[in-house]
């Protein structure tokens, strides 16, 4: 060991102790990162700050909070009560739709896909949209830490309002085959809403195009099965039946629909989780309660779990 290495004389001591404890400069001298990376950069106070060689400066570039508009999205939130736990209702809620405003995104990808028959490209779609329900039941968990006492101090200043009444989460349900143009009337004070979710409910779901495609690839499908009324929920049909088990018999010739049958069944059987978690976080809060859109709470989303989306999917599983 050399000589300055055993320095331990009460002057050194100090200056160490200085510069660890120095509030100005922190734990560390100026410019060393605190966790031991990079090199030090020199100590003037007038030299530019660097951190690994990130950019530091956006006075004239465009930062992660322009980009991804912080500003707006962190200020929309506006309790209405002064209950604290408001703001996790509400940000549940936000953060869902825009989850649901991504699903919409990939069914449309995934729809366009289909009609132009470039499944593999649809497969990455559909397979994203059953992830994303799977983010969303564990978001469950996050609103249950809401209990029955917490949420009945803000319920009153919710008013009418409901996720029964979001446009996002109807039309994503009329693009999986799930219409009833009642549900349109939630939306008839907003022209464009309106307009916009019709026009969704008009057009071949999600499963009808996937059919399409089956006939397309010769399999026989019921000619007023291809063209039926869109508006209508899915209705199974015998046709549509036996076609799903030929694949099914035989998956190394029919890879590509066996395929997308099984990526049919992991979006509906993640949508049914999403919902089954939907009714037991409203059973854990509210009990039997009537929700705030004026529904029957818990029994009615209940009724909901029973709705198949694509029936013939999961009858073909008997007939194997």
């Amino acid at each position: 060991m050399t000589e300055s290495m055993k320095d331990d004389s009460p002057e050194r001591t100090i200056a160490i102790a200085n510069v660890v404890s120095d509030s100005s400069a922190g734990p560390v001298e100026r410019g060393v990162c605190p966790f031991g990376y990079g090199a030090a950069t020199a100590a003037s106070p007038d030299a530019s700050p660097q951190w690994h060689d990130a950019q530091l400066d956006f006075s004239g570039s465009m930062s992660y909070g322009d980009y991804l508009s912080l500003d707006r999205i962190l200020t929309a939130q506006h309790p209405r009560s002064p209950d604290h736990n408001e703001m996790l209702f509400i940000i549940q809620h936000q953060t869902s739709e825009l989850w649901m405003r991504l699903m919409l995104v990939e069914l449309n990808g995934a729809l366009d896909a289909i009609r132009g028959d470039n499944l593999q490209l649809s497969f990455k779609m559909l397979a994203r949209v059953s992830r994303i329900f799977e983010q969303l039941v564990q978001a469950w968990n996050v609103l249950a830490t809401l209990t029955p006492s917490e949420y009945s101090a803000m319920r009153p200043y919710l008013e009418a309002s409901s996720g029964f009444q979001s446009y996002q989460y109807r039309q994503l349900e009329f693009m999986l085959g799930n219409k009833n143009p009642q549900m349109l009337q939630p939306h008839a004070h907003r022209a464009d809403l309106y307009a916009a979710t019709k026009a969704v409910m008009q057009a071949p779901s999600l499963y009808d195009e996937v059919i399409r495609l089956l006939a397309r690839r010769g399999l026989v499908i019921d000619a007023e099965r291809l063209e039926r009324d869109w508006t209508g929920p899915t209705v199974a049909n015998d046709s549509v039946g036996q076609a799903w088990l030929k694949i099914y018999a035989d998956p190394a010739t029919y890879w590509d629909l066996y395929q997308m049958a099984e990526e049919l069944v992991d979006l509906e059987d993640a949508f049914k989780q999403w919902r089954f978690r939907h009714v037991t976080t409203v059973e854990r809060i509210i009990g039997a309660k009537q929700g705030t859109g004026g529904t029957n709470g818990a029994a009615y989303l209940k009724k909901m779990l029973d709705t198949v989306l694509f029936p013939e999917l999961w009858s073909v599983r008997t007939l194997l």
